[in-house]
């Protein structure tokens, strides 16, 4: 496809189903080596998606309310102001479906309705999101779709004075989901186990999970937070230099999984992780109610992980 071929892809979010998205944008790019490709997303994930290999550009959609018409108007003109050859819509909501029409029906790999590549398979909300994009792209033409590589994710991480031996804690989540929430004293508990073998824990988060935190950190002195200090591609590549990590199925620790770190993911009741858990060196804990898990069951998990895993420097026996 030549230069001057103008392709969309269309991810807004969350950050998880972002960073599942990146093997989809690895094969789109490399389908289109040659096209000029334009990422439509929302602000949070600009600057990822900036530093990766697989844009020309990005626009940030605002996701305006019906009622807030000049901006709804502004989002409708930037997406008229290109005549797209092909539109690759990784979210497939009813709402990045409604541009479709906007648009003014170009060719386009999703569930619109009328659209030219429907993903044509009535079971895909029972797909994992890494097989149900990458059979979306194969109807689309794209015959195969690669794991996420985060190897181009570069940052200077000297101002962190990172520890020799340390483990990574993602002990939040989104706070209208408490229930994907392993406790906090499970989190101090663990930290203390891992204090006394000489492994710090660091703990990454948000404002949103600073109860969370605060409490790991009054149980465990030793501990440390990050909270706040780190953008994502500071993440991927602390978790490079991690002995492991551990934390709820939130955000970051796609990225630490997709940094090729060793990860024990726990899950609740309150999602499936046959269709969303983080790919790569990962274990998954599932127990209905995340109060009934134990911190020997999680110190396992980080101890001896798939039978992968055992071929790494013992740090966590």
């Amino acid at each position: 496809m030549s230069a001057d071929k103008r392709i969309m892809v269309i991810k807004l979010s969350a950050l998880g189903d972002f960073v599942q998205a990146m093997g989809p944008f690895a094969a789109i790019r490399q389908h289109h080596p040659d096209a000029r490709i334009t990422l439509l997303t929302t602000k949070p994930y600009s600057a990822l998606a900036e530093a990766s290999p697989y844009f020309d550009e990005v626009w940030i959609d605002t996701r305006p309310k019906p009622w807030q018409v000049s901006a709804f108007m502004g989002l409708r003109k930037l997406l008229r102001s290109v005549k797209f050859d092909m539109v690759y819509d990784l979210q497939t909501s009813d709402r990045s479906s409604s541009y479709f029409h906007i648009m003014g029906d170009p060719p386009w790999s999703g569930i619109a309705s009328g659209c030219s590549h429907p993903h044509a398979n009535p079971d895909r909300d029972a797909m994992h999101t890494i097989e149900r994009q990458a059979e979306q792209l194969a109807m689309a033409g794209i015959p195969a779709t690669p794991p996420a590589d985060l190897s181009w994710a570069k940052a200077d991480l000297a101002r962190f004075d990172l520890p020799g031996r340390f483990v990574l804690m993602v002990t939040g989540g989104a706070p209208h989901r408490l229930a994907k929430r392993w406790p906090a004293d499970r989190f101090g508990a663990l930290a203390n186990r891992l204090a006394a073998q000489g492994v710090v824990s660091l703990l990454l988060g948000t404002g949103h999970d600073a109860e969370q935190i605060d409490a790991v950190l009054a149980a465990c002195p030793g501990a440390r937070s990050l909270s706040d200090l780190t953008s994502f591609t500071d993440i991927v590549a602390i978790a490079r230099q991690a002995l492991g990590a551990v934390g709820n199925d939130t955000g970051p620790m796609h990225l630490i999984a997709a940094a090729g770190c060793p990860a024990a993911v726990l899950f609740s009741a309150d999602s499936d992780p046959g269709l969303c858990a983080p790919r790569g060196r990962v274990t998954v804990l599932r127990q209905d109610d995340l109060a009934d898990l134990e911190v020997d069951a999680v110190m396992a998990a980080l101890a001896e992980g798939p039978a992968a895993l055992r071929d790494r420097p013992p740090a966590l026996a």
